[in-house]
């Protein structure tokens, strides 16, 4: 980003923004995958 005019700043933060979105989405995906091994382990476990 060479110069800090809005345009840039604005396509600097979408594409942040965009990055933090998907780290979330996956951290979310793996909780939601923990969850349901975690569930599946208990039900056959008695």
């Amino acid at each position: 980003m060479g110069r800090n005019n809005p345009k840039n700043i604005k396509a600097h933060n979408d594409k942040l923004h965009k990055k933090q979105a998907k780290e979330k989405a996956k951290k979310n995906a793996r909780t939601e995958k923990l969850k349901e091994i975690v569930k599946r382990f208990n039900e056959s476990k008695t």
